[in-house]
């Protein structure tokens, strides 16, 4: 700073610097800006004093300057003492000594000028002395502190009230006095001044009385808040708040209680910010971490807690001893000290100081303050006070008047909401701090949860903004929070409040259910894991659930129910959890559980479905057991349960039904399973394949006969469940669907889902999810009205193509819709005309099927390739899949059964004694109802059928198109139709076979029946093998069914001319032309059909063993399953019966400890088979052995399965047989040669099928006796036919005796000899009978035209016979060489089954044999006697030189049949003639001869089975013997067959010169089939010791044959045509 005094002023400061400095001092004095003229002038006087110390000036000249300044300021002397005490601080540190003796002759000569008290004060006391103003400076020192000791330290009063008790009582008596006048705070206060004034009083204990009498007199707020806050003003500020924490710090101490005035009193303040919570919260106790410490010790107790409840106590002396201690220790813990900080807030918040309460709980633990019941109830009375106008707007229900709450008088309180906007500004917030402690406020809790339902009503009614919808949402998110957060946890610890539980789910119900189930899903898996209380709550419900749980039984489940319901109404989710996680381990508990939960409320129920679903969806648990083949036993129980619950309570079922579907849609369906239960036992339709006929039967009617007869349990009531699981499924459009993601997932099983899984398992998820599917289906068609049904379910072309639903699955869906939308339209036809006329009515009815239909054929055409329907109509093909049993038949007896029922049922009510009246009256009404409503509906079927009928009688014709064949068509028909069908559900199994008779019935053009069925039981086989276990049950229905029809005709002649004869599926001609219904030629016969029967039921044996043999799961168990449905028709020929039984007992003893299901299986079938054998026949009795040879049927069974390998469909042309020349006919013989070497080898393969184990003796007596029987009513057909050359059972034995061959030669030559002899004695009868026969067929060959066949069978009987027997068969040749030189024996095809019968005991056939002597049928008449006439049955050629087209496999049969049988007839004429010796002869030549066969026999095996592995590739591992054996027979058959086409009745001038080739081959083929047996010896033991078995007892029967044959083919004649 610049010098105000410059050097020059001091140099000539007597001429010119005195008056400047004058000037100077004057100038700055006057200053207007006070402060700095004050620090200048300082300025000045300090520069000119320092002058004066430097000795630049004399001290003299400045104090007369000085005395001259000085005027010019009132302070001026004041500011000059500054100058000194500066000047003497700065001297006084100076060394220089001149300079501080310069310094106080200046002050010396200025104490003029400055008063000595104002020195004193400023300047030093040793200055002081040296200038003379005091004596001694230490004394004064003294002094000061004395003073100053006085002043400051000493009190001079205690501010107690004793020491001016006047002035305090007269304070107290101003603060006490009525207020109610017009006293105001303002008088009081001007009083309390003067008084303090008056008396001297402390203000600060004024201050701490006013305070007092305040907590005193709480009700004059308004008085002594302005009071204290105008006292403020003359106070420090923070005086008030140190005030208050000194009286709280009163209260602190262990026994100190503070009282709730003093809480007030702090909160008012607060609320009218006199005092900082921050300021007054650190004088309060106990310190936030104590507190949080606390929090965490309740945690840890509360886990304990729940530890010893779920540790597993042992009852013993030491831990009850334990408890006890540690429950004293427990009691003595001391009271904890006064939380002020808590008793603060409860006054804050009765106040309605919601703002500063806020801040106090968000220093504490969450719900730490509210789990104190005061400051929850506080805050509890604070939002009743904050809602109340919107909750009696809204809220309060119609009828209650509820008792209004008034609001706080305080102004500062949160204000009243009048909106759900303005609710969720300050009441949602304030409940969330009370979390789960609005329980202690049930009335509360209520009101929100009312006010909540409100709002739902608001938020549903559409109409509002936009803006206003975002704050809806907004407000709706906050009410699901409010919900989570502290609705459902206060219902957890409420005490069993039924009336809460329901009045949430009148909130609860207003939401979706994905919303619902996410509240209950928080609930159970958080909530109970976020408070300590919550904590201890979950393990007590858990322990006393466990208790209930534990004493639950059917006798109990009242009281047991009444305490699951108590639990339940605050604690369902752990609750449920327990019980389903009991269920889900022990089924039997699940009737017990499901009657007890009658006591629940609609919450409960609700949340039960949410703990169901999210048991199902554990994703810890296997859905498999542990060998991946069945369901886990967790998840069928709570199907179980889960069906059984929903039925009987009213639960929502949205959510299950989604979860079902969110499962398809993930490609899972093990959960169908539920949906399967749950449709069940709600609607009452039950899917099971255990029904019994009479059950299907029932289930082909109208709904009440269903109902009544359909179903195992009697279900009634089910109206209300169905009714609530068809609204489930419309509200939340998952009816269709559901449908069609089953109707997928049926391949996703298979193709995506079964991937790795079991076979048998993918087998049983593919049948749950079909089953649910078709009892989904039923019960949609059975509950949804016609226009619900109509509106959800798309066209069969958009189902199909676009949804890609199976067409099986589509049809099923949409037929219906069909049904319905026909009877609709019939309804409107019916109204609009009212013609009454049966033909008016069933025109109606066939327009409206028009109508309605139309579109829907042309819709199918997408379904399926172009050339498809060039054989099927799409008229045809709709018609088939859109009709049902209903349609097609009245189930009279199934009406008559129920009705019956009823009426007994209505006796047993009157004979009932002890039944009361009128409950008698009520039962039979009930009984009469029904009755008639019965009798109504079958009368309403009746005239549906017949119209149903007259619509199909006048379509038919447009059916099938046959622009190919009727092969084709046929083939089109099983493939698109049946097939698929058959296999969907039981009813439509039957629908099948009822179908297909029904377009027999209708005479419908290039359909063939006869083509149709054969078809179907040709080759079972791959159907079966393709099936799972359910489909094979309804296969199996089907093929029953198809039996039922086929076992009608065959049973009765006049039946089969009746409802066949004139029939065109009944042509043999398959040429693709209409039915001309005239040419009774072309028809087939009866006694043909019964050969074809017969081959049917053999192939249905071929197949059965075949599967049998293979040793896979599912071939044996479905085959099993099959052959227990087909057990009425099938087996009815015994000898098929027991190569079945033999299969199948060996399946029960290797199936027994490997695969118990299988067995179970097999047993179970075995003992049903062993009750049908006394209604077996023998197989001559179910045809005539040797049936005429003419008709081509469709694949007929031969000896041995020639036709089984060739697929019954192939059509070939004939050959034109009339053109056929000697060299066709020498082909033919050599042809022939393989089909007979064919035929010795299935004869080989039979008796392994047939024969049992027992005694080889007595089985080899009874095969001998049978095949004479046999020979001998062949014999008898031979003659009967006059122009058909009819076959000999010499072809026949010569094919069994081949068989023998091999093992002969193992026999001992002593046992042959004895056999011999044991021939010999009959053999003169027999010699006399072979020339009658002679005869006999000398007569016939007369009137025949045919030779070639005739010497063509000849010869391979002669070769037959060769190889087959060792040591009687070249004997027996060259007799009948001999016997009969050139003859040529008439052959007629023989359709008959290679199996011979074998057991039927020998005793019952001579009892049949004696009754058959008495009587001879007048069809057949004995052989011996020769007088036999045949039937005309022309020759193959004959019947079809004009038809292209004939089935192979008929021409198949005929030649091996006809080579079969001749053969036959020949042994039987030729034995007798020969002699002992000479048989001696024969035989040993015979033996070195059939030697060097056999090894080339086997060397042509090896060929034949490696060409045969080609085309069945596990043959040797999977296939019987037999059936292999057969399969080697069709692969020589049917290169047989193709020369059988050009076989022809023309000479053959060549026959006897080749006869002797045709023995050598013979041979050959004989060796052949003994290799091959050799080979399965090998393979199988128990095989090969069957063969050996069946061997010796064919040789010995065969030797006894031809010693005796004579009498006993008489008898064979007789009894056979008896049974005929």
């Amino acid at each position: 700073m610049a010098a105000l005094l410059p050097g020059e002023w001091i140099k000539n400061w007597e001429k010119g610097g005195k008056s400047e400095f004058v000037q100077l001092c004057r100038a700055l004095s006057e200053n207007k800006n006070h402060d700095v003229g004050f620090r200048d002038i300082q300025q000045a006087l300090y520069e000119l004093a320092y002058h004066v110390v430097r000795g630049n000036l004399k001290h003299d000249q400045a104090s007369n300057v000085l005395g001259d300044v000085i005027e010019f300021r009132e302070d001026m002397p004041s500011i000059l003492a500054d100058v000194f005490c500066i000047l003497d601080i700065e001297t006084s540190c100076l060394e220089e000594k001149n300079k501080r003796d310069h310094f106080t002759q200046l002050v010396l000569a200025c104490l003029y000028l400055v008063s000595d008290t104002v020195l004193k004060e400023r300047l030093d006391p040793e200055t002081l002395e040296s200038l003379g103003l005091i004596k001694q400076s230490q004394q004064f020192n003294q002094k000061s502190v004395k003073i100053k000791t006085k002043l400051f330290y000493k009190q001079q009063k205690f501010n107690l009230l004793r020491e001016e008790n006047e002035g305090y009582a007269k304070l107290i008596a101003e603060l006490g006095q009525d207020l109610s006048g017009n006293i105001t705070s303002d008088l009081i206060l001007e009083n309390i001044k003067s008084l303090i004034g008056c008396f001297n009083l402390d203000p600060n204990r004024v201050l701490d009385i006013i305070l007092e009498v305040y907590e005193c007199r709480p009700e004059y707020d308004d008085f002594f808040v302005p009071l204290i806050e105008s006292y403020m003003y003359m106070c420090e500020p923070q005086t008030l708040c140190h005030i208050l924490g000194f009286k709280f710090k009163f209260y602190q101490d262990p026994s100190g209680e503070t009282p709730s005035s003093l809480y007030r009193v702090a909160a008012v303040l607060l609320q009218h910010n006199l005092i900082e919570l921050e300021d007054l919260y650190v004088h309060l106790l106990p310190g936030d971490n104590a507190i949080m410490e606390e929090h965490k010790r309740e945690i840890v107790e509360a886990k304990q807690i729940v530890r010893k409840l779920t540790m597993v106590v042992l009852s013993s002396e030491k831990t009850e001893e334990k408890e006890k201690e540690k429950e004293k220790e427990e009691e003595k813990t001391e009271k904890p000290p006064d939380n002020q900080k808590l008793g603060l807030l409860e006054a804050l918040l009765k106040i309605g100081d919601w703002h500063h309460a806020q801040s106090i709980m968000d220093q504490m633990p969450p719900f730490y303050t509210t789990s104190h019941k005061p400051i929850a109830v506080a805050l509890c009375q604070l939002v009743h006070v904050t809602i109340e106008p919107l909750y009696r707007r809204v809220g309060v229900p119609k009828g209650a008047k509820g008792s209004p709450i008034s609001s706080l008088p305080n102004q500062r309180a949160p204000k009243q909401a009048e909106s759900f906007e303005e609710l969720r500004k300050e009441v949602f917030n304030m409940l969330c701090y009370l979390g789960p402690h609005l329980s202690h406020d049930p009335i509360l809790f209520a009101k929100v949860v009312r006010l909540g339902k409100a709002f739902m009503k608001e938020f549903q009614s559409d109409g509002s903004k936009q803006e206003d919808k975002e704050k809806m949402e907004t407000l709706f998110s906050c009410l699901l929070s409010i919900t989570d957060q502290v609705l459902l946890p206060s219902l957890s610890l409420m005490d069993c409040n039924a009336c809460m539980s329901e009045e949430l789910w009148g909130m609860f119900k207003t939401f979706p259910y994905q919303y619902r189930y996410r509240l209950y899903g928080q609930w159970k898996n958080e909530t109970y894991n976020s408070h300590p209380l919550l904590v201890k709550v979950k393990a007590q419900t858990i322990d006393r659930a466990k208790y209930i749980m534990k004493r639950l039984t059917k006798e109990n489940v009242k009281p047991s129910g009444r305490q699951i319901g108590k639990l339940s109404h605050s604690n369902p989710t752990i609750l449920f959890d327990y019980i389903l996680s009991q269920i889900q381990k022990y089924d039997n508990l699940i009737t017990p559980v499901v009657d007890s939960l009658k006591y629940l409320t609609s919450l409960n129920y609700d949340v039960l479905a949410y703990c169901i679903i999210e048991a199902l969806a554990n994703p810890e648990k296997e859905r498999m057991k542990h060998d991946d083949t069945t369901i886990s036993s967790w998840l069928q129980s709570l199907a179980s349960f889960c069906g059984a619950v929903f039925r009987k309570y009213p639960i929502e079922l949205a959510g299950l039904l989604q979860y079902v579907a969110n499962q398809l849609k993930a490609g899972k369906s093990f959960d169908l399973l539920i949906l399967k239960e749950v449709v069940q036992k709600m609607a009452g339709i039950e899917i099971t394949e255990e029904m019994t006929m009479e059950q299907l039967e029932a289930m082909t009617g109208g709904e009440q006969l269903k109902a009544e007869g359909g179903y195992f349990g009697q279900i009634r009531n089910t109206k209300k469940s169905s009714q609530r699981l068809k609204d489930a499924l419309l509200d939340h459009d998952l009816a269709l669907p559901l449908c069609l993601l089953m109707a997928q997932q049926r391949n996703g099983v298979i193709f995506q889902e079964g991937g790795e899984k079991h076979l048998k398992l993918v087998g049983k998820l593919y049948d749950q999810c079909h089953d649910t599917l078709v009892q989904f289906g039923g019960f949609l068609a059975s509950n949804l009205s016609t226009e619900d049904y109509i509106k959800r379910v798309p066209s069969i072309d958009v189902l199909c193509n676009e949804f890609h639903t199976p067409h099986d699955a589509a049809f099923f869906l949409s037929r219906p819709m069909y049904a319905h939308h026909i009877s609709s339209k019939y309804d409107e036809l019916k109204k609009a005309e009212k013609g009454n006329k049966q033909q008016h009515k069933v025109h109606k009815y066939i327009t409206s099927c028009e109508l309605v239909m139309a579109p829907v054929h042309e819709a199918v055409i997408s379904l399926h390739l172009p050339k498809v329907w060039d054989d099927i109509s799409p008229q045809f093909y709709a018609t088939f899949w859109s009709l049902t049993m209903y349609d097609l038949a009245v189930p009279h007896s199934s009406y008559d059964r129920e009705v019956n029922k009823l009426k007994v049922q209505m006796k047993a009510i009157d004979d009932n004694q002890e039944m009361p009246p009128n409950k008698k009256k009520k039962e039979k009404e009930r009984c009469t109802a029904l009755q008639d409503k019965l009798l109504e509906e079958e009368k309403k079927q009746l005239e549906h059928v017949q119209r149903v009928l007259q619509r199909l009688k006048l379509e038919k014709d447009n059916w099938l198109l046959a622009k190919s064949t009727k092969n084709e068509t046929i083939t089109k028909f099983l493939q698109l139709c049946i097939f698929p069908r058959c296999i969907f559900s039981a009813i439509d199994a039957v629908y099948c076979a009822h179908f297909v008779e029904l377009v027999h019935q209708q005479k419908t053009p290039n359909f063939s029946t006869l083509l149709c069925y054969d078809r179907v039981f040709s080759d079972i086989i791959y159907t079966v093998a393709s099936c799972t276990e359910n489909e094979a049950s309804r296969y199996g229905r089907f093929l029953c069914c198809m039996l039922e029809t086929v076992t009608r005709w065959h049973s009765d002649r006049v039946i089969y001319e009746k409802e066949c004869g004139n029939y065109p599926g009944f042509l043999t001609i398959l040429r693709a032309t209409g039915f001309d219904g005239g040419n009774k030629a072309d028809q087939l016969d009866y006694e043909n059909f019964r050969h074809v029967v017969h081959k049917w039921h053999y192939k249905l044996t071929k197949a059965s063993v075949h599967c049998l043999e293979t040793g896979e799961y599912t071939h044996i168990r479905n085959i099993l399953i099959v052959l227990t449905k087909i057990l009425p028709w099938y087996p009815k020929v015994l000898n098929l019966g027991q190569a079945l039984e033999r299969r199948v007992h060996k399946i029960c003893q290797e199936e027994k400890e490997k695969r118990p299901d299988l067995y179970a299986l097999a047993m179970g079938y075995s003992g049903q088979l062993k009750s049908r054998k006394p209604f077996m026949i023998p197989e001559n009795e179910f045809h005539h052995k040797d049936p005429p040879a003419r008709n081509a049927v469709p694949a007929t069974v031969q000896n041995g399965p020639g036709g089984a390998g060739m697929p019954t469909s192939l059509t070939i042309n004939t050959v034109r047989l009339e053109e056929g020349t000697t060299e066709e006919t020498d082909k033919l013989k050599e042809k022939s040669q393989g089909v007979v070497k064919v035929i010795n080898k299935t004869v080989n393969a039979t008796p392994k099928v047939t024969t049992s184990n027992g005694n080889s003796a007595s089985n080899s007596k009874i095969i001998k006796e049978k095949d004479d029987k046999e020979k001998s009513g062949k014999e008898k057909d031979k003659e009967k036919k006059d122009k058909t050359p009819a076959a000999t059972p010499e072809m026949k034995a010569l094919g069994k005796d081949g068989k023998d061959k091999p093992k002969e030669e193992r026999a001992n030559k002593e046992e042959k000899a004895r056999e011999i002899k044991e021939k010999t004695p009959k053999s003169d009868k027999e010699k006399e009978k072979v020339k009658k026969e002679e005869k006999a067929s000398k007569e016939e060959k007369s009137k025949t035209v045919v030779t070639i066949i005739e010497s063509k069978s000849a010869a391979e009987k002669e070769r037959e016979k060769e190889p087959s027997r060792e040591r009687d068969l070249a004997k027996e040749m060259k007799s009948k060489e001999n016997a009969k030189g050139g003859e040529k024996v008439p052959v007629a095809g023989s359709l008959k089954s290679p199996v011979p019968r074998s057991e039927t005991s020998e005793s019952e056939r001579e009892q049949k044999r004696r009754k058959v002597d008495t009587h001879s049928s007048p069809s057949h008449s004995s052989t011996v006697k020769g007088t036999a006439v045949l039937p005309k049955v022309p020759l193959v050629s004959e019947n079809y030189s004009s038809s292209r087209v004939i089935s192979v496999h008929f021409l198949q049969d005929n030649l091996n049949e006809l080579k079969d049988s001749s053969a036959k007839h020949y042994i039987n004429h030729t034995t007798p003639t020969l002699s002992k010796s000479k048989e001696r002869e024969v035989e040993k030549k015979d033996m070195d001869k059939s030697r060097e066969r056999s090894r080339e026999r086997e060397k042509k095996d090896e060929k034949d089975r490696k060409e045969r592995k080609r085309d069945h590739s596990n043959s040797d591992r999977e296939v019987p013997q037999d059936s292999t054996k057969r399969r080697k027979e069709e692969n020589g058959t049917t290169g047989s067959s193709k020369h059988s086409k050009s076989e022809s009745p023309s000479d053959s001038p060549r026959l006897n010169e080749k006869e002797k080739e045709k023995n050598k081959s013979k041979s050959s083929g004989k060796e052949k089939s003994d290799s091959i047996k050799a080979e399965k010896m090998e393979k199988s033991s128990s095989g090969s010791k069957k063969e050996s078995r069946h061997d010796k007892e064919k040789t010995e029967k065969k030797d006894k044959r031809d010693s005796a044959g004579g009498k006993e083919e008489k008898k064979h004649h007789k009894s056979s045509d008896k049974h005929r």
